[in-house]
């Protein structure tokens, strides 16, 4: 299987096993409002995370909260969040609902840090 154009960043990681990661770490987001990690997997989790807000956006009916628990399974608690609090702060925003900022690189392993924040 070619993994040409396919828009996504693996992360060094098995398919199932970056799903898993990225959900908690957008969990974490939305439930925090903030989060900080390295570049590539604060960049896929922004990614994720701006198009479950423009899923929310749409209010709180049965096949919205349906949408969000799918992605977002074993957090209940950052759907209902999603849903009341943050996506009506963004009802006329047309897009780019949060904010990268980098941090510079990790001591122990020279990595690049950023953190994604709510615009």
């Amino acid at each position: 299987m070619s993994s040409h154009q396919n828009g996504k960043r693996k992360l060094n990681m098995r398919d199932d096993h970056r799903r898993s990661v990225l959900r908690i770490q957008i969990a974490s987001f939305i439930t925090n409002g903030k989060l900080q990690s390295t570049k590539a997997r604060v960049k896929a989790v922004q990614q994720m995370t701006e198009k479950l807000v423009t899923i929310a956006r749409c209010g709180g009916d049965f096949n919205t909260i349906r949408r969000l628990k799918k992605e977002l399974p074993f957090s209940p608690a950052a759907v209902s969040k999603l849903v009341k609090e943050v996506a009506p702060r963004y009802e006329s925003r047309p897009g780019g609902y949060t904010r990268v900022y980098p941090m510079g690189r990790r001591v122990s392993d020279t990595a690049l840090i950023a953190r994604l924040e709510w615009v």
